[in-house]
C-alpha cells in the first residue's frame, strides 16, 4: 500500500487579511455547490488511486474551514471515508481561526474524527493582530486554545509570524512565551513574506508600510530557533517545531516526497512524477466539475533532475536526507560530487552527519537557501 495524503481547500472566509495570498472568498454563496462538487472529485480520484493506497493524513486548509458546520466537515470525512481507504490512526486536521469557534463547535468538530486542530493566531499582540487586520484579539486567540483543550484535543498547533513592521525582540520574544505557556504541541512560526497582489504588497510599494530588513530577519529567527529549543519545542523543519511525538503527518508527507491529493479550488496535487493543480476560482472549480469530474488547469511531469533536486530540498529544510533512502531512489554519484562541501559544512557547524542522515544544524536552518543554491 502507497502512503497517501489529502488535503481539502475550503475557499470561504469571513474577512480577507491584508496579507494572506491564499484563495479565500468571503461571501457564502455556493456552499452547497462547493460540497457537491468536491464528492464528484473525490470520485474521480479515488477511482483512479483507491485500490493500491492509504490514507495517512487528512488535512482542511483554506479560506477558514472552522466557518463551516460540523455537520458539513463530517459529510465531508465520511464521504473521503468510504472512497478511500484511511489508515486507522489516520492524522486528521482542521484549520480554525480565533473568532470562529466557540466552546461547543470543537467537541463537534473531534466528534466527527477531526484529531488535530491549526489555530492561526499569527500574534499575541494586539497592535499587531490590528495591523494584520485579524478579526480577534490576545485574549480571544488564548481563549480559543483552552476551548480546543477543553473539547479533548491534544494534538494542537499554532501559527505565528514574525517580523512584522515595527516588531521588536522583546515583543517577539512575549509571543513565544506566552506560546509555550499554553497546552500546545506544535507551532509554525512564519517571518513574514510580502506576496504579490496582496494588500500588504500595494503598501509597501506605495510606501505606506515599512518591512524590515533581511539581517533583522535572521536576528528574529535565530532567536526563535533557540527560544523554542530551550523550551521543548524541537525544530523539524525550516519554520516548525513540535514536542517529540507530535510532528505534522500532513506536512512531513510534502517534505518526504510522498504522494498526496489535493482536492477544491487552487490545490495541488502531487503522484510519482507529476503535479497538477486546480483552477482557483469557485466557480470556476465548479463548472469544470460538472463538465469532466475534475478541475485541472495545468500539470508537469518531473524529470529525473527534478526529482533529485525537489527531494533534496525538501529533506534538508526538514528532518533531513537519509542516505541510504537518497541512495536507492538515486545513486550515490551526487552525494560523491559534493562530499566535500558536506565536509566544509559541516566544520562550519552548519550541518550534522550521524545516523546516516545530513541534518542541517539551527545555523544552518538560517542560512538554508543559501545552502540549498550552492549544492542544487
Amino acid at each position: 500500500m502507497i502512503n497517501t495524503s489529502l488535503y481539502i481547500h475550503i475557499p470561504f472566509c469571513d474577512h480577507k487579511c491584508i496579507y494572506c495570498d491564499f484563495y479565500s472568498i468571503i461571501t457564502s454563496d455556493n456552499i452547497e455547490n462547493f460540497l457537491k462538487a468536491l464528492k464528484t472529485e473525490i470520485d474521480f480520484y479515488s477511482s483512479l488511486y483507491s485500490s493500491n493506497r492509504i490514507v495517512t493524513s487528512l488535512f482542511f486548509g483554506g479560506g477558514t474551514p472552522s466557518l463551516m458546520s460540523s455537520d458539513y466537515i463530517d459529510e465531508i470525512i465520511r464521504y473521503s471515508k468510504q472512497k478511500f481507504k484511511f489508515d486507522d490512526h489516520a492524522e486528521i486536521t482542521l484549520e480554525t481561526n480565533p473568532g470562529t469557534v466557540n466552546k461547543e463547535k470543537p467537541i463537534a468538530f473531534r466528534n466527527c474524527g477531526v484529531n488535530r486542530i491549526s489555530i492561526g493566531i499569527q500574534s499575541f499582540d494586539d497592535e499587531d493582530l490590528k495591523f494584520l487586520t485579524r478579526i480577534h484579539n490576545k485574549q480571544s486567540a488564548i481563549q480559543t486554545v483552552y476551548n480546543v483543550t477543553d473539547a479533548g484535543f491534544e494534538n494542537i498547533s499554532i501559527d505565528l509570524i514574525f517580523n512584522l513592521p515595527g516588531q521588536t525582540k522583546e515583543k517577539w520574544k512575549k509571543n513565544l512565551e506566552q506560546a509555550v505557556d499554553l497546552p500546545i504541541k506544535h507551532i509554525s512560526a512564519y517571518s513574514l513574506i510580502l506576496e504579490r497582489g496582496t494588500i500588504l504588497n500595494k503598501l509597501v510599494l506605495d510606501g505606506k508600510v515599512k518591512i524590515q530588513d533581511e539581517d533583522y530577519d535572521a536576528e528574529l529567527y535565530e532567536l526563535t530557533i533557540n527560544f523554542l529549543n530551550d523550551n521543548g519545542f524541537y525544530q523539524y523543519e525550516v519554520s516548525n517545531f513540535a514536542k517529540p511525538g507530535f510532528e505534522c503527518v500532513h506536512n512531513k508527507a510534502y517534505w518526504h516526497h510522498q504522494d498526496y491529493i489535493g482536492l477544491g479550488p487552487s490545490s495541488h496535487s502531487f503522484i510519482k512524477n507529476k503535479r497538477w493543480w486546480n483552477y482557483s476560482s469557485l466557480k470556476k472549480y465548479i463548472s469544470e466539475v460538472e463538465q469532466k469530474q475534475n478541475a485541472v488547469m495545468n500539470y508537469e511531469i518531473l524529470n529525473d533532475h527534478q526529482l533529485r533536486d525537489e527531494y533534496i530540498m525538501l529533506a534538508l529544510r526538514s528532518d533531513g536526507l537519509i542516505l541510504d533512502d537518497y541512495i536507492k531512489y538515486f545513486g550515490s554519484e551526487w552525494l560523491d560530487k559534493h562530499s566535500k562541501n558536506f565536509e566544509i559544512m559541516k566544520e562550519k557547524n552548519l550541518i550534522e552527519i550521524k545516523h546516516n542522515t545530513i541534518k542541517l544544524t539551527p545555523k544552518g536552518y538560517a542560512i538554508c537557501d543559501e545552502i540549498l543554491s550552492k549544492i542544487l
